[in-house]
């Protein structure tokens, strides 16, 4: 009784991992991501998001730009080696947490999984299509 109790909530622990793992990387900030995403209607996001919020003078914008653009390729850094951390994170929960599982438990992970990666595949293919 005592080891199921402790499977259970190593299972338990596992999925919370996941969880706080996901929260982490959606809590990044819109004002973050404004300033990493390039492309043209994102460029200035940072800028106009501060514009609209803090009523920023024209003075004040053509200050505060630079400083955003020199900003900006710090945080792509920051956003992308935590995505790449966060995907050997959850790939690695994920490996432990698959032999737990039933057969079909298994392939219902799967098919999520798949149908992750088409979805990450088709906004990559959207972007860069939208880059052209």
């Amino acid at each position: 009784m005592r080891f199921e109790k402790h499977q259970q909530n190593k299972t338990k622990m596992k999925r919370n991992v996941i969880a706080i793992t996901a929260a982490a990387v959606l809590g990044f900030g819109a004002f973050g991501i404004a300033l990493a995403k390039p492309g043209p209607m994102r460029h200035r996001g940072g800028l106009e998001q501060l514009t609209k919020s803090l009523n920023l003078t024209p003075d004040q914008q053509a200050k505060v730009q630079p400083i955003l653009d020199q900003a900006r390729p710090q945080i792509v850094a920051i956003h992308e080696d935590a995505a790449a951390k966060t995907k050997t994170v959850v790939g690695n929960a994920l490996a432990q947490i698959r032999p737990l599982l039933t057969p079909e438990q298994q392939k219902k992970l799967d098919a999520q999984q798949k149908a992750h990666e088409d979805l990450r595949t088709a906004r990559r293919e959207m972007h860069d299509a939208l880059k052209e």
